[in-house]
């Protein structure tokens, strides 16, 4: 039996929205299967359009940033764009010290970061 999804996905329009179910998202396996399940979710799209809300995660581990990167990587190999959205200060300062936030499109919250899809 597959393991309980850790996601939230609606789609909205050409748009596919992500929310997480966990607050922490530091165990190995748990990052593993939303990587799993995020990269089919860009296999399946001919021009993948992805939104990553953290509006309810408190922590992030660095494997997760990892997955993250992982992500954008296959986003664009298919000509498609991500953006993040919601995080929390404390997780943000971490894109900064890593510089990820000059990697991705980061928005305070959803509809601006849906307002800059083109």
């Amino acid at each position: 039996m597959a393991p309980q999804s850790r996601l939230v996905v609606h789609e909205d329009g050409e748009i596919t929205k992500i929310e997480f179910l966990d607050r922490n998202i530091l165990e190995e396996a748990s990052i593993q299967q939303i990587g799993d399940e995020i990269g089919a979710l860009i296999d399946n799209a001919t021009n993948p359009k992805l939104l990553i809300s953290f509006e309810n995660v408190e922590h992030l581990s660095s494997a997760a940033l990892g997955t993250l990167i992982t992500i954008n990587n296959k986003i664009r190999q298919k000509g498609g764009q991500l953006r993040l959205a919601n995080i929390d200060k404390q997780i943000y300062e971490v894109f900064v010290i890593t510089k990820l936030n000059k990697l991705f499109q980061i928005h305070a919250n959803n509809e601006k970061a849906l307002k800059s899809f083109k």
